[in-house]
């Protein structure tokens, strides 16, 4: 649309509106404590303060972040809050290496992290390496925290369950990692039941079907929103603050770029074979490890050589960390049977820079350690994990790296399988992250909604679908020359089952809790000097419901909250409304004639309809924008004598914009569109030819409709799918209406 240009990025929500939305859903029981975003280390970015402010309220749960992203400082700040409440110390457990990393990192921020062996009386945060979970006195702690906790499904079942169940009866858990594989429920699995939400067997039987095979599952087709919203309730994922809301953050969190190198290593064929087959599995992998480890390190060696700057080497098996050790001399290598100092001090060298060649195994440094200083990784031979290879890759390639990362594999003709296995789990992950950004974080978190967010525009309109409060951070400042719109009268109808519909609420209270977050956002909008038009209707009350009958002044309660927003109150008209279709279409006691005739103190009068205006007095007057549109010519004073009065009598209530495209059955109570005579006048009095005219209630189109046949442009946003799409339909044929030359006639 020209002359407007919404800002195209991931929408930052204010906090409180995102937390309003929370308590509209039905979630995993909470255990924890509300603080004050000011009572926590001014060092955390504002994501960070989210994410460490929900956990807490939860008591249990987990922060699924990209690396990077600070979960060793949000882990810190959460233990030090927990054990300030509790007046008890909090554990944290991580893997091999990473403990004496946290402690450095924390004491850069003001933390005092003692190791479990050094531990006092007045310790607050803790940690100990996963290890040594036989050695702990579980007692002793309040809280627990898992610093990557993926790496529970890489125990065997044995320490899975001594984990879940030695920490059973701890009140406080937070389990933190990279995003952990989205296929693999085991995983998913094995946090919720840690975290006391669900047994991982249980998860499956709720959401999961069974496809061939003991252990493939997948989810049942209409249980994806279900499924990820429960994710939702106990867990935070994102790999870009903006993925949950915060765009100006997320900015300053960019990846380095990605650089992969394949190098490929011909191998004689077996004996017997003419050529060398190009396929393993889990059952020859290792012995082909073996058959091609001369040719594969030799090239390894060679890369290492040529590289300028540190080098991390993947091995598989520890003779290949041997044979690499003798083609290169300088090469520290750190493996399973060496000491815990040896292998603490050696990773923590690597990362501080003080090595340059570093040869280790996934399993040993490959979750948890800070490697951003080494730009270069070689893989001696990929294998079939794909969440070791994620995992492995991210050492170096996370936020804060400085210059690009190169992943070398070497991958022999007789092992190129793995390649390609490793590219079809990655493909899946990618996807299935698309959807977790889908339906977590846009559902959940408001950016994240429980819709997907869609756009219709042209030279004249600029429609959106989703939830108003959300995208109206697209419309810039004081850019809007008139509003208009029939808001949802308060918690009377539900117009969808969208979590975000104002209609959802359970009380008046709770709609205008939700109502004052847009009010703020339409006061930012419009232009000074400028108005808005609201259309409302006063609520019958009913003795089986309120104990009493009467009527609910919403029209009064809705200009309070309006003019406590910033609007001044610039006028009010009255549109007068048939008591007698009322009392048909409602069938109210106090409309009845025979009511009147037995007891007239039960009687009582048609309720009218309403329209409120509203004036942004801001800034100098000199500097308004004056709206000259009308003149003699178009605009006879007899025309303004009617329009002036303050109750129009003759609006037709039929003359709407039909609804009958835009129901389904079971979504929706009511639907109470605004007359299009009104919408004329409106417009025509408030705006000029070209001027924006914009609704934040959408529905089928009826603002937008009457501004586009008036010459005017129109921004509006719809909630429900099915309105949109009908809203569309009317407000096209409204262009096709206003390219036909017509005189207006008043």
């Amino acid at each position: 649309m020209p002359g407007f240009n919404p800002r195209h990025s991931l929408l930052s929500i204010t906090m409180d509106y995102l937390e309003f939305l929370e308590t509209k859903k039905v979630t995993v029981k909470k255990c924890g404590f509300d603080i004050d975003e000011n009572d926590l280390n001014p060092k955390l970015f504002d994501f960070q303060r989210f994410c460490v402010r929900k956990m807490l309220k939860n008591g249990k749960g987990a922060i699924f972040a990209g690396c990077g992203n600070g979960k060793t400082l949000m882990q810190l700040e959460w233990a030090l809050k927990v054990a300030d409440h509790e007046g008890r110390p909090v554990l944290i457990l991580a893997p091999l290496s990473v403990s004496r990393q946290t402690i450095a990192e924390g004491a850069r921020f003001g933390y005092t992290v003692k190791l479990y062996r050094d531990m006092e009386d007045d310790s607050q945060i803790v940690i100990t390496n996963y290890e040594q979970i036989d050695n702990i006195d579980i007692d002793k702690f309040v809280g627990i925290v898992l610093d990557e906790s993926s790496i529970l499904k890489n125990f065997t079942g044995h320490y899975r369950r001594l984990l879940t169940e030695r920490f059973k009866r701890t009140p406080y858990k937070l389990c933190c990692s990279a995003t952990p594989s989205p296929n693999d429920l085991n995983e998913i699995g094995n946090h919720s039941e840690f975290l006391d939400v669900l047994d991982a067997a249980d998860m499956r039987s709720k959401w999961f079907v069974r496809d061939e095979g003991m252990n493939n599952y997948r989810l049942k087709g209409h249980a994806k929103a279900d499924f990820y919203g429960w994710i939702a309730s106990w867990a935070i994922m994102f790999e870009n603050p903006a993925d949950i809301g915060f765009v100006e953050t997320g900015k300053l969190f960019k990846l380095p770029k990605l650089n992969f190198f394949e190098h490929s290593v011909s191998v004689a064929p077996q004996q017997g074979q003419l050529f060398a087959i190009g396929s393993v599995n889990a059952t020859n992998f290792n012995a082909e490890l073996r058959n091609t480890m001369d040719e594969r390190l030799k090239v390894v060696a060679e890369i290492a050589e040529k590289t300028d700057g540190q080098v991390l080497i993947w091995v598989k098996q520890n003779k290949e960390g041997e044979e690499l050790r003798r083609l290169l001399p300088e090469a520290i290598e750190v493996k399973g049977s060496d000491s815990d100092d040896h292998k603490e001090q050696s990773l923590l060298d690597f990362a501080d820079g003080k090595i340059r060649i570093l040869i280790s195994k996934a399993k040993i440094c490959g979750y948890g350690m800070n490697f951003q200083s080494c730009g270069t990784q070689i893989f001696a031979a990929p294998d079939f994990s794909f969440e070791d290879f994620y995992q492995q890759v991210r050492r170096s390639y996370r936020f804060g790296r400085k210059g690009d990362v190169n992943i070398h594999l070497v991958i022999t003709d007789t092992m190129s399988n793995t390649r390609d296995i490793i590219l079809k789990k990655q493909k899946a992950f990618e996807e299935m992250q698309q959807e977790i950004n889908a339906n977590i974080n846009e559902r959940k978190y408001g950016l994240l909604n429980d819709y997907d967010y869609r756009e219709y525009r042209d030279d004249k309109v600029f429609l959106m679908k989703g939830d108003t409060t959300i995208e109206i951070k697209r419309v810039p400042d004081n850019s809007v020359d008139l509003i208009i719109f029939s808001p949802p009268f308060s918690s009377l109808f539900t117009y969808s089952n969208y979590v975000h519909d104002m209609g959802n609420n359970e009380s008046h209270e709770d709609f205008f809790k939700q109502y004052s977050f847009l009010l703020k956002e339409l006061y930012r909008i419009l232009k000074p000097g400028r108005l808005m038009c609201c259309h409302t209707k006063d609520l019958g009350v009913y003795k089986n419901s309120s104990g009493y009958t009467g009527i609910y002044d919403f029209t009064g309660e809705h200009t309070r909250h309006v003019q406590e927003s910033g609007f001044k109150l610039h006028s009010k008209i009255t549109i007068w409304t048939d008591p007698v279709l009322e009392m048909q279409r409602t069938k109210t006691q106090r409309l009845l004639y025979k009511q009147v005739t037995s007891d007239s103190s039960k009687t009582g009068i048609g309720m009218a309809e309403y329209i409120t205006i509203f004036k942004k007095w801001e800034g100098d007057e000199k500097d308004w924008e004056p709206i000259t549109a009308l003149d003699k010519e178009n605009f006879p004073l007899d025309t303004w004598q009617r329009w002036a009065s303050p109750v129009w009598m003759d609006i037709k209530r039929t003359d709407v914009l039909t609804a009958n495209e835009g129901t389904a059955m079971g979504d929706e109570k009511h639907i109470c569109p605004l007359q299009l005579g009104v919408i004329e006048r409106l417009v025509h009095l408030w705006s000029n030819p070209g001027e924006v005219v914009f609704t934040p209630f959408l529905g089928i189109g009826s603002e937008i409709y009457e501004a586009v046949k008036a010459d005017r442009r129109g921004i509006g946003c719809e909630l429900k799918d099915s309105y949109f799409d009908v809203a569309v339909k009317n407000i096209r044929k409204a262009e096709l209406v206003a390219k036909q030359p017509t005189l207006f006639d008043f």
